[in-house]
């Protein structure tokens, strides 16, 4: 058995594989060789061209597969890299090498969850290290607590680079490419940066039918927790569904020199799940999550499996503080609805559950064309106002506040493919 890996006989294949993982470096990817047989190594991971990326490093839709009723289904593994530039390095005297190993991992994965996604985001902190200040079209302040229930770390690191496939051995192989050891990356030479960047820390999770039920072992997780089988998430629910989405024309800025980009949010959030599957009926579980209206009609089912491509919540959107008056209780994913502009929504979630640190969480992870529309939708999420005009609580029957709580935030901006490596303030 390869060293900190679960034992492969004992565990499922995905439960192992994701595992490997959270383990990441030579550990997890020999933990991965291991695993698939002489027909499923890296050699079968395909292979790309960076001629036909597109522009925008967060267009990933159209290379992911959908269900029956067009929701994108994400990539199954993901690795989160908070990266620091090296000491003493320049970055505008090193975005040719930079530049180089990003195009090196797209010659090396096909743009798509059977290969390889990723973007390359920065923070505020990178930038304060220009005298130029970033144009007016962008957005970025630094992360900040946002609301008197949480305390939470705020990362400052320079750079936050997402990585996301179906296959495990290719995310962890890609991330030893940029910041471990590793001089190629399915069989293909990859620039040799590790002088470049200082890897601070890494985070890491899994969004999926059957991953949670299989990683349930964890603190935060009841063991005889009822998630259902086909539920992507902790908490039992599907999400990502199409009408409430963001297309990613909409979380994309659309003028100025960083047109293409977008923003990048991403709140690491730990569960205490005891009293969610302990306490809750199923009733009073979609009553919180969805709305009341949805526990009285049934529109959810066992999971969310009713729902198609539309949760319904712009029904209730507006309803919001009528439900608390009368219901005493209300839904999470109603208050949100209740920010979006013009009907829309405003942020594109790529969010993912993780067992880091052996304590079940989820990384939210939403892109949009300013943080200030992320503010907007946590303002409606924290239903501080609920609280202050009704019977509901500050975290009691205010959604699912009680269930979460937010230990980390991240703000970083993705610029579009042409200006990742390094970029100055006034590209």
């Amino acid at each position: 058995m390869t060293p900190g890996i679960l034992d492969p006989g004992s565990v499922s294949r995905r439960a192992y594989l994701k595992s490997a993982v959270a383990a990441g470096g030579s550990v997890g990817l020999a933990a991965c060789v291991d695993r698939f047989d002489s027909n499923g190594g890296l050699e079968d991971v395909p292979q790309g061209d960076p001629e036909t990326v597109p522009s925008r490093q967060h267009a990933w839709n159209e290379f992911l597969p959908t269900d029956d009723h067009g929701n994108v289904r994400p990539p199954r593994h993901h690795v989160l890299g908070y990266v620091d530039l090296a000491d003493g390095v320049d970055p505008e005297e090193t975005q040719e090498p930079f530049a180089d190993a990003l195009a090196d991992l797209e010659q090396a994965f096909e743009w798509s969850n059977e290969g390889l996604l990723f973007t390359v985001g920065y923070s505020p902190s990178y930038f304060d290290r220009f005298d130029a200040d970033l144009p007016d079209a962008v957005d970025l302040p630094a992360p900040e607590s946002l609301s008197d229930l949480e305390e939470p770390e705020l990362d400052r690191t320079d750079l936050l680079i997402h990585l996301a496939s179906d296959r495990p051995d290719a995310v962890i192989e890609a991330e030893e490419a940029l910041v471990g050891d590793a001089e190629t990356a399915n069989g293909q030479e990859v620039t040799d940066v590790t002088d470049l960047l200082e890897r601070v820390d890494r985070r890491t999770g899994f969004v999926g039918a059957g991953l949670p039920q299989e990683n349930r072992d964890v603190s935060g997780v009841p063991d005889d927790a009822p998630i259902p089988e086909e539920a992507p998430l902790f908490m039992g629910f599907m999400n990502g569904f199409r009408e409430a989405q963001a297309s990613e024309d909409r979380v994309t800025i659309e003028e100025g020199p960083f047109e293409g980009a977008t923003t990048e949010h991403v709140s690491t959030i730990e569960f205490q799940l005891r009293d969610w599957w302990h306490q809750e009926n199923h009733f009073q579980r979609v009553a919180k999550m969805f709305s009341p209206t949805h526990a009285d009609d049934d529109l959810v089912g066992e999971h969310g499996e009713r729902f198609d491509s539309d949760p319904r919540v712009a029904e209730v959107a507006e309803d919001v503080l009528e439900t608390a008056s009368q219901r005493g209780v209300v839904g999470h994913a109603q208050k949100a609805a209740s920010a979006r502009v013009d009907g829309e929504p405003i942020l594109l979630r790529r969010d993912f559950d993780s067992t880091d640190d052996d304590r079940a969480g989820l990384h939210f992870l939403s892109l949009q064309r300013e943080i200030a529309d992320f503010v907007r939708v946590r303002e409606a999420i924290t239903g501080a106002a609920l609280a202050d005009e009704t019977s509901v609580g500050r975290r009691v029957n205010n959604g699912i506040l009680q269930y979460f709580f937010v230990r980390r935030r991240a703000n970083a901006l993705v610029p579009p493919r042409p200006l990742r490596s390094f970029p100055r303030p006034d590209p």
